[in-house]
């Protein structure tokens, strides 16, 4: 039997296998990095109950809403979260725009290169590494930078680019959403410009489906043109009760929908499974070492600076964080 025939052979067989459904029946696993397990099924069902016009869950394809956590839950986040690495590779140049900050702390540990004294900077310093890595630019002129450094900056233990360290099963679980009349936003610590600059060429989400923290932006004229100028002072925090309240504030629905992976993210879960109707909430619990890392403290793993997350009774958890 040639290839051609054979493979007609086995879609027949596959049709008789089916045949009190009808061969229309046969679709592709739209989750297929997904363990199979209670986890991908409640995803899967939260679809089924809420797309479904005869279900009592019906939810309208335009108020459908799904909420992603970005670091830690779109891609990795240790040791330490990716947009920190980019301010602190700012530094040298902030310095050469400010020289007198070379002589003012945290600026003057970054600049001597020591990996271990960094590593001991308070949040506090880091907020202010982080905000002078955008101060005094246009949003466009901060989003270049942030584009071009993405394209050569590579993760320290797997030396590939950031933007290829994202985790297939959010990916398929987004691409899921969104084929079923979902928007899906990113729902981030992070500062918003930051992410606004790679998420809609990484994820598919557009930057008006991002919401993050924010720092103060200026209307200014620039050489006879109006311009948005970013500023050091911080606006608001989407983090930990930050992310309810951004939520409202940018978006305007609570999610049926919500993935998280730290502490950061419980006030999301909850504000989700708090709605009426069909909700899902989870939290990606990332316990490979080899593929990725391991760290919690949740289920026994290593507590971590970056991402921290203790065991939670009110949301669902998932152990499919694969790199």
């Amino acid at each position: 039997m040639n290839r051609h025939r054979l493979d007609a052979a086995r879609l027949l067989l596959a049709c008789a296998l089916v045949v009190l459904s009808g061969c229309a029946t046969l679709q592709p696993d739209p989750l297929p990095s997904w363990n199979a397990g209670a986890t991908k099924q409640a995803i899967v069902e939260l679809v089924r109950q809420t797309t479904d016009a005869a279900s009592p869950q019906f939810v309208p394809p335009g108020q459908r809403v799904a909420t992603f956590d970005q670091d830690g839950t779109l891609w990795v986040e240790q040791p330490m979260y990716t947009q920190v690495i980019f301010a602190l590779d700012r530094v040298k140049d902030v310095v050469r725009a400010q020289p007198a900050l070379a002589n003012e702390e945290p600026f003057r540990t970054v600049l001597t290169g020591d990996r271990a004294a960094i590593a001991k900077l308070a949040d506090r310093d880091l907020y202010r590494i982080v905000a002078a890595s955008q101060a005094g630019l246009s949003i466009e002129a901060y989003q270049e930078i942030v584009k071009r450094w993405l394209a050569t900056a590579k993760h320290p233990r797997f030396q590939r680019p950031y933007t290829e360290l994202v985790y297939a099963p959010m990916l398929e679980a987004m691409k899921f959403l969104r084929a079923n009349g979902y928007r899906t936003y990113i729902v981030t610590g992070g500062e918003q410009q930051f992410v606004r600059a790679f998420a809609e060429e990484v994820y598919g989400i557009p930057p008006e489906q991002v919401v993050g923290t924010m720092f103060r932006i200026n209307y200014e004229m620039r050489d006879g043109k109006p311009a948005l100028m970013q500023a050091p002072e911080v606006f608001f925090v989407d983090d930990k009760g930050g992310k309810p309240v951004g939520i409202n504030m940018m978006i305007g629905r609570r999610p049926q929908a919500a993935f998280g992976n730290s502490d950061g993210d419980r006030e999301m879960l909850e504000w989700t499974r708090g709605g009426d109707g069909a909700r899902l909430a989870m939290i990606v619990l990332h316990d490979d070492a080899q593929r990725e890392y391991a760290y919690g403290p949740a289920a026994g793993q290593p507590d971590s600076k970056s991402g921290r997350s203790r065991r939670r009774s009110t949301t669902r958890r998932s152990a499919t964080a694969g790199s």
